[in-house]
């Protein structure tokens, strides 16, 4: 049984040897077998590389020959581009050798002309130095003659001669004064004509004429009654308070109150409005309100004459100078407010100073303050202008206002040019169209007048006069009247104004002829 076992055991060994050589043998022939691919694959790797490496050897050297080429053209172009520019500035230094050529030329021609010149200057020079000093020998020679004709000395013909002169200077000098006079008066009067009017222009006051009753409005006819009082007691204790004459009639609601001072109406109305308002009415009753109105009314007074002097830009002005320029707006001339005018005057005249280059503060205060003494000549003796002077002299008011105020109506000589602005700011605006009573009627009247000469011509359906009568615009008939006939119209017009009609400045005359056709859709 050992034996069959070792047997056994032999048996597997030898197989186990035989299945190892096999194994060593298999494994030899696969690794030979690989490395034979491999050396293959590795020759075919060697051989590619060496052809792609000549291939990148040709394709730099064609790359790099190419790049010489390219290296080389350029250079070749900018050889012929160097050359080109050498030959443009050897063409150019050619041109400017051939000009510099001709300068030198001609500079030699112009110094050989020059020289001729010049020696024949120089001869001329000798010539007229001789014809000089013959000259002067025959002046002399003719002086003599003279002298010895004439019988005069050299000096005493040149005084003559001097004399003459300076009359023929004064002759041409007085035609050239009197024509240059001629002209400053046709040039200030232009000129002047221009300051008032922009003064008038920029200066826009309310046309406004007052009256001189006031009126009172009553809740009731009764209180008529209560107002006269027993016996008329009540009445006549206001009118002697107040100084108003009371009118009381049939006039349903109302009581009219009569007086030429505008400010006693003022009083007398306030106080029966409130008499009225409270119901007591009483002599007592009625003079301790009269008094009570006046004394609020001397502080509204005092108030308006400061508001109009801040209005002007006057803010050193005496109390008692406010209180009358403020009793000024109780006060008329001609139906015009006082207090109004004198602002009105103060504007223009503020406005004309200041384009003239005047003193226009100076000017203003003359011209608000001319009219003040209108504040007391009802109560003192003597006229408004000599009051007014001595009392802005009396409250520290300066000479040049005083003098430009005291010459507003021309009473004496114009002082200053202020007080020539002072009057005529005056005038002005005393003069323009309602203003005045008087002056309004006129101005209407004449505004009433060019209307009607406008619609007497044959053809003209409306007349218009604007602009306080600086323009009459007229409507015509279309039927009657064509576009030709309106021109002729407007021509006929204008003449027929200036025939019967006084006026300043111009009046435009404008014709207008429409024509329309109307129709209805139906």
């Amino acid at each position: 049984m050992d034996a069959t076992i070792i047997g056994a055991a032999i048996a597997a060994f030898v197989a186990a040897a035989t299945v190892f050589a096999i194994w060593v043998a298999t494994r030899k022939w696969t690794a030979a077998h690989t490395i034979g691919r491999a050396q293959e694959e590795a020759s075919r790797l060697v051989r590619d590389a060496e052809r792609h490496a000549e291939t990148l050897r040709k394709e730099t050297e064609l790359a790099a020959k190419e790049r010489a080429h390219a290296l080389l053209q350029d250079s070749e172009d900018q050889s012929r581009e160097r050359r080109r520019e050498l030959e443009s500035i050897e063409q150019q230094l050619a041109r400017k050798t051939q000009e510099l050529r001709e300068h030198d030329r001609e500079a030699k021609q112009i110094d050989t002309t020059l020289r001729e010149r010049e020696q024949h200057a120089a001869e001329r020079e000798r010539s007229l130095a001789a014809e000089m000093q013959r000259c002067e020998e025959l002046t002399r020679e003719q002086q003599q003659a003279l002298q010895r004709v004439s019988g005069l000395t050299a000096d005493a013909a040149k005084q003559l001669v001097i004399k003459q002169i300076e009359q023929d200077a004064r002759h041409d000098a007085a035609h050239l004064v009197k024509r240059l006079e001629a002209e400053a008066r046709e040039t200030a009067a232009e000129k002047a004509k221009q300051i008032i009017t922009q003064a008038i222009q920029r200066s826009a006051p309310e046309h406004a004429i007052e009256t001189t009753v006031s009126v009172v409005d009553l809740p009731s006819d009764d209180l008529k009654g209560r107002i006269i009082g027993r016996e008329g007691r009540n009445i006549r204790t206001l009118e002697q308070t107040t100084g108003v004459e009371l009118i009381v009639d049939d006039t349903p609601g109302a009581i009219i109150l009569s007086s030429f001072d505008p400010f006693r109406r003022e009083i007398a109305k306030q106080a029966i409005e409130r008499l009225v308002a409270d119901g007591r009415i009483h002599p007592a009753r009625i003079e301790e309100v009269v008094e009570r109105v006046k004394a609020e009314l001397d502080e509204f007074v005092l108030k308006e004459g400061e508001a109009a002097a801040f209005e002007l830009g006057i803010f050193d002005m005496h109390t008692e100078i406010h209180k009358l320029m403020g009793r000024l707006k109780f006060r008329t001339s001609y139906g015009q407010n006082v207090l109004s005018h004198s602002m009105e005057v103060a504007y223009l005249a503020g406005i004309m100073a200041r384009e003239l280059g005047l003193d226009a503060h100076t000017t203003i205060r003359a011209a608000f303050v001319h009219d003040i003494g209108k504040a007391i000549d009802r109560d003192l003796q003597g006229t408004h202008l000599t009051l007014g002077i001595d009392f802005l002299r009396q409250h520290g008011e300066s000479k040049a206002v005083v003098d430009a105020m005291a010459a507003h109506h021309m009473d004496i000589d114009w002082p200053s040019l202020e007080s020539m602005l002072v009057q005529a700011a005056d005038a002005i605006s005393a003069a323009r169209p309602g203003a005045r009573r008087d002056i309004l009627e006129s101005y209407i009247k004449r505004l009433e007048k060019l209307e009607g000469i406008a619609d007497s011509f044959k053809g003209v359906s409306k007349a218009f006069a604007l602009q306080a009568g600086r323009e009459i615009r007229i409507m015509v008939e279309s039927e009657t009247i064509s576009d030709e006939e309106a021109i002729w119209l407007s021509k006929d017009i204008a003449k027929r104004i200036e025939l019967e009609l006084q006026y300043p400045g111009q009046i435009k005359v404008t014709v207008i002829r429409e024509t329309r056709a109307v129709d209805y859709a139906r």
